[in-house]
């Protein structure tokens, strides 16, 4: 039997959110179920197109393994080499496989937001056609973002690093990952400002019922609530940064033992560490949809009116 969301639960903590989806382990479950059943098999196929790459292309490992960053003008030399051997076939493959795993996660990625959903509330519409559409736009926008990130790393480089070289001068590398962090974090507050609409629009085509114009041009036109759907976004971009942290924290807390751990211990660790954060990440997902719907069920109340 469907979840439904208390009639007289209308509260517009999230705290209280992250309480009731944590009492409601199944649609975690959910949530990881559907991306994994994505998520592996896609890891699978990258791993096998990537060391099938690797293998049949000539690389100079020894150069590779001696970089440092004590040197890193040879060290970007090294990495030209090694992309510009790894391009072409890279390319190639790039070709079927990013359009197969696009299509791919566009129509898991719907259903199974979809099955999440109606099972926290029955009462939404079945509009799979319409979240396909609007998962194309959000990921149109996700990569422009990239491409912003990307370009802001290659100024970066110019800055810190190539500039300084063609004047003769030392490169300064802390001065890059100064840059490139500063550019990261930037970006990433940046986005959680404005990507709200896109994790909206499908709540509100299933709310309604409505399609993809009507459903996106309304969740970038909230009034009041805009507000309060920023501030969930914002926590939940420092949660997922928490998590990132706690993960590495928990990647290297064996690396003191590393004397009496053994290479296979520490691969099951980092394993178990990478699959709790995955599903830590998924029930946080879970927990901003859910707070998402209370708040438009709130406001819907207090205005007077429906879903």
């Amino acid at each position: 039997m469907a979840e439904t969301l208390p009639k007289d639960r209308v509260t517009q903590s999230f705290v209280g959110t992250l309480q009731w989806c944590w009492k409601r382990p199944l649609l975690t479950a959910l949530e990881v179920l559907w991306r994994w059943v994505y998520g592996v098999p896609a890891l699978l196929l990258l791993w096998h197109e990537g060391t099938r790459i690797l293998q049949t292309t000539p690389l100079d490992d020894a150069a590779l393994k001696q970089m440092t960053l004590l040197d890193p003008v040879k060290a970007s030399l090294t990495l030209a080499k090694a992309m510009l051997a790894l391009m072409p076939p890279l390319l190639a493959v790039a070709v079927w496989l990013v359009p197969l795993l696009v299509v791919t996660w566009v129509i898991v990625s719907s259903l199974g937001r979809t099955v999440v959903l109606r099972r926290v509330d029955s009462r939404l519409h079945v509009r799979p056609v319409t979240l396909m559409v609007l998962q194309v736009i959000r990921l149109a926008a996700m990569s422009t973002s990239f491409a912003v990130w990307f370009w802001c790393l290659q100024e970066a480089a110019k800055i810190a690093v190539t500039g300084p070289i063609a004047q003769g001068a030392e490169p300064s590398m802390v001065l890059y990952f100064a840059l490139a962090i500063i550019a990261t974090l930037g970006l990433f507050v940046l986005w959680a400002l404005v990507s709200w609409g896109f994790s909206v629009a499908p709540l509100l085509a299933m709310l309604h019922g409505w399609g993809v114009g009507r459903s996106l041009a309304s969740s970038f036109r909230l009034g009041g609530l805009k507000i309060k759907l920023v501030e969930i976004n914002l926590v939940m971009g420092i949660v997922k940064i928490a998590l990132i942290v706690l993960a590495m924290v928990f990647s290297a807390s064996p690396l003191p033992f590393e004397t009496v751990a053994t290479q296979e211990f520490l691969t099951y660790w980092w394993a178990g560490v990478t699959v709790l954060y995955f599903v830590a990440s998924d029930y946080f997902h879970v927990a901003r949809l859910v707070a998402y719907l209370e708040l438009w069920r709130a406001t819907a109340v207090e205005s007077g009116g429906g879903i």
